[in-house]
């Protein structure tokens, strides 16, 4: 019967995932804007009662003119909100456009009522417009925001999804096809590939492939797509590319095109029409100049109010880490900085005290790629370093190193010199800034990333970096903290196994460093065998 009952639930899970992937993207796109705009309507309902309520509720009468401005602010504020572009189906789920679409919104909605009082010469009381405003562009804010996470599920099931057909060099459509995968928010989805210079693939990445350029259209229709993907190749030039263009626009697909740019983010492009020719203007990244200084004195500031505020907790760690072993509270490395420089890194110590030591018998066992040395379940994190490390407490003490200047709230992954003096010319970028408590890597997976993701991420931030992506992934660092996702913790299990292992391998030694610690040691017997 349970076997029954099991494929049963899996027949529907696989119907409903189906049913998901199969949703016209247009019809979907439509019901998620219907939703947008019956969220925005609602934030400016509930933000109007709101402030009628505050601003009149301590007089005798309810002002007729305010009553029918606060029934008619969610057809206002929809409006505005279309007008500012809000509702644009380009900006679906990705990007902060739709959120800065919402503060342009507020911006001119206020002015609009200011202007227009000014206008028929009727005072609005200010109390009621600055409490209604403000409020609704922050509600709507926060509910715009539950829906994209809402559409990322859904997303994650395999629904919402836009059909794409890529098109350019195998390696470049093989890593599109990777890179869509891995965060399938995006909305896109590869169905098929049609593969320049030449090749014989039929399949790439468990992609069919269509041919080559001129399948493109016959592809299109085939699969039912929704987008063509054109990325960088010298065989697709203005005339070609023109041409695939009037191609689709019979079938209404949408095209995109790739420039030859690894994670440039917007801010920094323009196109700019010179002779006729759209030409991608590239700024460089900024690392200097006043933008740099406000985010060192944010930093300071952060870091100062934090110490005050955290200090009850930091007292309560530090007790807890002696209680645990009497060892030292604080754990300090050496690290590689901004240009090189080493300093000093603060942790609150999560493993024994002779962990350095140990590493070098674990390295078998070492569960990361490229230059670093993570294992999901280390049998050297002491007790207190496991709930230390589930919230990343342990991170605290380097609130110092931001307050002397060595690091920064949001930045690179602060590197050992070890891994530092194996960077290539590429990574080496990554030091160009200070490193950072959290980053991207952070706020992406910590631990469970692959090293060459982890590397990009890092080289993203430096090329991209913004006060506002800062205050994002500050933003974003207390989901991903909250979550655990990432976090590398022991289990009972397999710090066995993994001592069952190093013993095989060395033989059990009473006099080695790994038997003397309290974590592997066993009561004192008659008996010198090893454990059964």
């Amino acid at each position: 019967m349970r076997g029954v009952a099991g494929n049963t639930a899996v027949t529907e899970h696989n119907r409903v995932q189906a049913g998901l992937a199969a949703r016209d993207p247009a019809t979907w796109t439509t019901a998620y804007l219907r939703w947008a705009a019956v969220t925005d309507g609602a934030c400016a309902l509930l933000a109007g009662l709101l402030a009628f309520e505050l601003r009149f509720d301590t007089q005798n009468y309810r002002p007729l003119i305010y009553l029918v401005f606060t029934a008619a602010l969610p057809l206002l504020w929809v409006g505005s909100v279309a007008l500012a572009g809000g509702y644009d189906a380009r900006f679906i789920g990705v990007g902060s456009d739709e959120f800065r679409k919402i503060l342009t919104a507020g911006v001119n909605l206020t002015a609009a009522v200011a202007v227009a009082s000014y206008a028929v010469k009727f005072e609005f009381a200010r109390g009621y417009v600055l409490l209604s405003l403000p409020v609704v562009t922050a509600l709507d804010l926060v509910g715009r925001h539950r829906l994209r996470k809402r559409l990322h599920k859904l997303r994650e099931r395999g629904g919402c999804m836009q059909r794409v057909v890529a098109v350019g060099h195998a390696p470049a459509v093989a890593d599109l096809i990777a890179e869509l995968r891995r965060a399938p928010y995006h909305g896109l989805q590869v169905v098929g590939a049609c593969l320049t210079g030449g090749t014989m693939l039929s399949e790439i990445a468990g992609v069919p492939v269509y041919g080559g350029l001129g399948g493109v259209t016959a592809a299109v229709g085939h699969l039912e797509a929704d987008t063509v993907a054109v990325l960088a190749c010298p065989e697709l030039n203005g005339i070609r590319l023109r041409e695939l263009a009037w191609d689709l626009e019979r079938t209404g697909t949408d095209m995109c095109v790739a420039a030859a740019l690894l994670d440039v983010a917007g801010p920094r492009t323009t196109i700019r029409p010179v002779a006729g020719l759209p030409l991608l203007h590239v700024d460089h990244p900024e690392l200097a100049g006043g933008k740099q200084v406000l985010k060192g004195v944010f930093d300071k500031l952060v870091a100062v109010t934090a110490l005050i505020l955290l200090a009850p907790l930091f007292l309560f760690v530090m007790v807890a880490i002696k209680l645990t072993d009497g060892g030292p509270v604080f754990f300090r490395q050496v690290r590689v900085g901004k240009n090189g420089h080493r300093f000093k890194v603060w942790k609150f110590r999560t493993m024994v005290v002779d962990a350095e030591q140990r590493k070098g018998d674990l390295t078998e066992l070492n569960e990361a790629a490229g230059t670093l040395f993570k294992m999901r379940r280390d049998p050297r994190v002491t007790r207190s370093g496991v709930w230390l490390r589930r919230w990343s407490l342990d991170e605290l003490p380097q609130l110092f190193n931001v307050l002397v200047g060595s690091m920064s709230l949001v930045g690179p992954r602060p590197a050992l010199p070890s891994e530092a003096a194996r960077y290539g010319d590429h990574m080496r970028r990554r030091l160009v800034v200070k490193p950072g408590i959290t980053g991207l890597w952070q706020v992406n997976g910590r631990s469970d990333l692959a090293w060459d993701e982890a590397v990009r991420l890092d080289l993203r931030y430096v090329e991209n970096w913004s006060f506002a992506l800062d205050l994002q992934v500050l933003w974003k660092t207390w989901s991903a903290v909250f979550r655990g996702h990432g976090a590398y913790l022991p289990g009972p299990r397999l710090a066995r196994a993994s001592r069952r292992r190093a013993r095989s391998r060395r033989g059990w030694d009473p006099e080695w460093p790994l038997a003397r610690s309290p974590l592997f040691s066993r009561p004192t017997t008659a008996s010198a065998g090893p454990w059964p």
